[in-house]
């Protein structure tokens, strides 16, 4: 039989700690001690409570608790420091139990996907917070609400989408979701049967979210036109899709525009055998040279679900999205929610509001256009001086794919020497669907999905000079990649 002894201390450390029968008082402290810092449920750095706060709390004598943190500390599980109390130490081993798929980082980081995070603006955050938080009804903070978002965020979505994005949008049919795989994994389950047509090449995860919801997969294969939907149209052998997701702004990972033929050609799919088309408008803000290219939504809002989130603008970990929906899939859609995560946290949702209101929102976005913008002239630049390499996709976005010649070392050569240098790389072949080679191009292209949105403007300098190396030494081309980073401040 054990006892359990838990403890909030006046320090503000809360501690349970397991005390088995016949122990004495001091010896069931120290192993109790010792078996919380072993299994890492205290971590190193951690602060104990002072000796007189925990030995009351526990009903201990002071001068047991003190024994006890003095042996732990000659057992180097503690470090007791004047003035600074007793802290727990680092030991090796300790709570890093991993699973068998988790690797260290490297310490250069070109993997697409993530935005600057060190560029979160974290004072117009909280001044924005402060003032939504204030101005909100108690009710916001209870479990009652429309599960579609606070209406506050919908009714400014509504306005900001139509005027940046061309989305013909109204709060009614919006619906906040926590994020963009959030709001597809909602729609593979709220949509009727069939299979879902997705581009080929995409972003595995999305393929997984898929068929974890029991749909088959359609691979759309893609050219410099984007998606080739020719393949559904009618006809005995024409697959039976319910949806068809792109990314037609800017396909990921090739980088291209989804062609206006294409574009109407999937709207009259949509329309002709009531499928849906899920538009997941990714990076559709960050475009350069020329104006965006407006939303596919735009085209049909009754057969087009357009897919939104902040995280390419904000940050990622804000998990904030948004469906605009057709009318008849806001029920569907809503009943999924129910039953999975109900409501995205109204806090966030507030605080977005604020800030698209305040048009922070917007100066955000041209800040990190601009931002995004000097670091893709970098890349391309450098790429400039290896004539053996192609880049592609680089009008938008935060990423560019770098095709590599047939005659060469493949991508996984690439990517291996640049993981030996320490530089974390994405490449091609991971993004093709399985048992769909015959979507592929002929000449079987490789390439690398280089993202430049990710780590600080330092880190991302580093990055560039281990890429551009790495690269010169398996093709050759120029001496140092130094003066390509001049454009990167």
């Amino acid at each position: 039989m054990r006892k359990d002894w838990s403890t909030s201390t006046g320090s503000g450390v809360d501690l349970h700690l397991d005390l088995a029968a016949g122990e004495g008082r001091r010896d069931g402290l120290e192993r109790a001690l010792r078996s919380a810092i072993r299994s890492g449920r205290l971590a190193a750095g951690s602060r104990l409570p002072a000796t007189r706060v925990l030995a009351a709390e526990l009903g201990l004598s002071r001068g047991t608790v003190s024994a006890a943190y003095d042996q732990l500390v000659a057992e180097g599980y503690l470090l007791a420091r004047h003035g600074s109390g007793t802290t727990v130490a680092h030991v090796p081993d300790a709570g890093t139990r991993r699973s068998a798929r988790s690797v260290a980082p490297l310490p250069h980081d070109l993997v697409p996907g993530t935005p600057d995070v060190t560029a979160f603006p974290v004072e117009v955050w909280l001044r924005a917070a402060r003032r939504a938080l204030n101005a909100a009804p108690s009710s916001a903070f209870g479990y009652a609400g429309d599960l579609r978002g606070r209406p506050e965020l919908r009714a400014s979505l509504a306005d900001y989408l139509g005027r940046a994005r061309g989305v013909a949008a109204s709060p009614e049919r919006i619906v906040v979701v926590g994020g963009y795989v959030q709001g597809l994994s909602l729609l593979a389950r709220a949509l009727g049967p069939g299979a879902f047509g997705m581009e080929d090449p995409c972003l595995p995860f999305h393929r997984e979210i898929v068929t974890n919801a029991s749909r088959e997969i359609v691979a759309l294969p893609v050219d410099g036109d984007g998606a080739d939907v020719s393949g559904l149209g009618s006809g005995r052998r024409s697959p039976n899709c319910a949806a068809v997701v792109v990314t037609p702004a800017h396909q990921y990972p090739s980088g291209v525009t989804l062609a206006p033929a294409r574009r109407r050609l999937l709207i009259e799919w949509a329309r002709s055998s009531g499928g849906v088309v899920i538009e997941d408008d990714y990076d559709g803000e960050f475009r350069y040279g020329r104006q965006p290219v407006g939303a596919l939504q735009g085209m049909d809002h009754e057969h087009v679900v357009y897919a939104g989130t902040c995280a390419k603008a904000l940050a990622p970990a804000l998990r904030l999205g948004w469906l605009v929906l057709p009318a008849t899939l806001v029920d569907p859609v809503i009943e999924q929610l129910r039953l999975t995560t109900l409501q995205v946290e109204a806090p966030g949702q507030l605080t977005l509001a604020e800030l698209i209101n305040s048009h922070a929102y917007d100066r955000q976005i041209r800040l990190g256009r601009a931002r995004y913008r000097r670091r893709r002239d970098a890349l391309i630049e450098g790429l400039a001086r290896l004539p053996r390499l192609g880049a592609a996709g680089i009008s938008a976005g935060q990423h560019v794919l770098v095709r590599l010649p047939q005659d060469g070392p493949g991508e996984a050569d690439v990517i291996e020497a640049a993981r030996r240098r320490g530089l974390a790389l994405s490449g091609l072949a991971e993004h093709w669907h399985a048992g769909h080679a015959a979507t592929r191009p002929a000449d079987g292209s490789q390439g690398l999905v280089v993202g430049y949105g990710t780590g600080s403007e330092s880190a991302y300098r580093a990055a560039l000079v281990v890429f551009f190396d790495v690269l010169a030494d398996l093709y050759g081309g120029f001496e140092t990649a130094t003066s390509s980073l001049a454009s990167v401040s």
